[in-house]
């Protein structure tokens, strides 16, 4: 699976916050579901709380794309 890269512009952001800006649904409503349904991993285990905080370094999976959470500092160096 290609990894996309996510720039983390605060400390953490919540899952179903990260699902949006990621573009993988609509509507926080969307997300709730795919959270709830289970098709959302952190890190390789499926999460079930919608408002998981998301930090530096985790890797989200959903609808068979992989993103990694990384710092604006990292796109620096």
């Amino acid at each position: 699976i290609d990894m996309e890269s996510f720039i983390l512009k605060d400390e953490y952001i919540q899952l179903d916050q990260l699902l949006k800006a990621l573009r993988m649904v609509s509507s926080g409503g969307m997300a709730h579901l795919m959270v709830d349904d289970g098709l959302v991993k952190v890190d390789g285990f499926v999460e079930k709380r919608r408002r998981a905080k998301i930090r530096v370094g985790n890797t989200i999976e959903v609808s068979g794309k992989k993103f990694k959470v990384i710092a604006q500092a990292e796109l620096e160096d």
